[in-house]
């Protein structure tokens, strides 16, 4: 697409709702450098990074060398929020990978030396930190741990009928007991602790992306205090936040959260040949209904979603005076292409069963449907980096409309770390660092390797890994 104009015809063909500006503007004209007030602090532009699931720590939990870059990148993109940065697991066995952040006692000096490097770096940038806002995203990977290279080691709170055939759970594998939940939840409260004493300004809770947090919201059947009912599912978030509460003294509280999920998605058999991954389909959920196993989606139709649940679960944040939310949707493991929309599929994964463009509409449209009964809230969007050269101008658009507060960025500033800078300095972009949803960065740390932009970052283009991922693509 060569224009504006072209991006705008492409959205009305697939009847999307998606709008672009004509121009991308400068600060401080433009509504990405508008202040906004958000975590207690008054942050100077809306632009948010997300936080990624690193496969570059230290065997040990600890930050690397990789990690702290990474984090320096964040410092000096510009945006003035940095939401978690990293996925942090509270235990080593709640980790996704062998190789991502632990915070616990034990890390908790370097993790505090990861974040006063990302102050100083930004203070150096910018002048000052007085406008920027940093969280840690505490998370225990649930279904999808694998704390070592043995595999994976399911942590599950319910048989699912199609998570637990796809990821090969056999059928009397353990759910996690209620006791086992009261001791993750004291784990969450005890990183709190450490989150604040390392200087972060608030935690996230993570409930997003099939993980253990997002599972509760799904857990219908599962018996007891933590499942069934719409009050149990919450019980989860509404403990650790107490527990959080009770112990820290000015730490802050968000939720990044899948608004919405659909059924599990697979290639499709009839056109997969041998490596060569076909376009993704749902699996056949008509034996199921009412599928009660994707919060936020039809229960008569896992493929399209309902924000009802969500609705109840965003003004039970409100109870909680939370009011830091980042909304995304999906997971990365069973529907990726609702979760971040992309032309080229990770090497688990499928081809896009629709025009990319489509899910970012998708993710879009939910959120500003989540702003419009939040305005009291610090809405952060997801689902922007597929719009490549055009992402401001969609960016300008939805803040300017109000249909989010704020924009996230995550592979892509993995690719190019200052586009929130060089969008509000001098209203263009380097298109030769745009991500252009290639997916090694995820096709990597699948199959083994350290997490990065092996085609359009410098620093993994040289990398040995970078000739592996090729390979790997190649194959597919």
């Amino acid at each position: 697409m060569r224009s504006v104009e072209q991006f705008r015809s492409r959205c009305r063909d697939l009847d999307l709702k998606i709008d672009a500006e004509e121009a991308i503007e400068t600060a401080p004209d433009s509504p990405l450098a508008q202040s906004i007030e958000a975590g207690g602090k008054l942050l100077s532009n809306r632009f948010v990074i997300h936080p990624m699931e690193g496969w570059d720590g230290e065997a040990d939990g600890r930050p690397s060398e990789l990690v702290r870059r990474r984090w320096r990148n964040f410092a000096i993109s510009g945006a003035k929020c940095i939401w978690g940065g990293e996925a942090m697991a509270v235990l080593p066995e709640a980790r996704a990978n062998p190789r991502q952040l632990i915070i616990q006692p034990a890390t908790e000096d370097a993790l505090k030396a990861l974040q006063e490097g990302l102050l100083e770096a930004h203070q150096a940038e910018y002048g000052t930190t007085d406008d920027l806002l940093t969280g840690f995203q505490l998370t225990h990977s649930g279904r999808f741990s694998r704390p070592d290279a043995s595999g994976m080691q399911p942590r599950i709170l319910y048989r699912h009928p199609f998570l637990d055939r796809k990821f090969e759970i056999p059928s009397d594998y353990p759910v996690l007991t209620d006791d086992e939940v009261r001791y993750i939840i004291d784990r969450f409260v005890v990183a709190a602790g450490i989150a604040e004493r390392c200087g972060a300004d608030f935690v996230d809770v993570k409930h997003c992306h099939g993980y253990l947090g997002h599972e509760f919201l799904s857990a219908v059947t599962r018996p007891g205090p933590y499942g069934g009912s719409f009050e149990n599912r919450t019980r989860f978030l509404r403990e650790v936040v107490a527990g959080i509460r009770a112990s820290t003294s000015e730490l802050r509280i968000g939720v990044r959260l899948s608004a919405f999920d659909f059924a599990p998605y697979r290639p499709d058999p009839d056109h997969s040949r041998g490596t060569r991954l076909g376009p993704g389909v749902p699996e056949d959920f008509s034996s199921s209904l009412p599928y009660r196993f994707a919060f936020g989606a039809r229960q008569d139709h896992p493929v399209e979603y309902d924000l009802s649940d969500t609705m109840r679960f965003l003004a039970l944040l409100r109870e909680l005076d939370i009011d830091l939310v980042n909304v995304t949707a999906g997971s990365p493991y069973y529907n990726p292409h609702i979760q971040r929309p992309a032309l080229f599929p990770p090497s688990d994964g499928y081809q896009p069963p629709e025009d990319p463009l489509v899910g970012c509409d998708r993710q879009i449209r939910a959120t500003a449907e989540v702003k419009r009964v939040c305005q009291d809230m610090y809405v952060v969007g997801t689902g922007y980096s597929y719009l490549q050269e055009y992402l401001p101008q969609v960016a300008q658009w939805a803040v300017r409309s109000g249909r989010v507060d704020a924009v996230g960025l995550g592979r892509m500033v993995l690719s190019y770390p200052t586009l929130p800078c060089d969008t509000l300095r001098i209203g263009s972009l380097n298109k030769k660092r745009l991500c252009r949803t290639f997916s090694d960065c995820t096709t990597g740390p699948r199959n083994g390797l350290v997490s990065g932009c092996y085609p359009l970052d410098p620093e993994y283009r040289k990398r040995p890994e970078a000739a592996i991922v090729r390979k790997i693509k190649a194959s597919l």
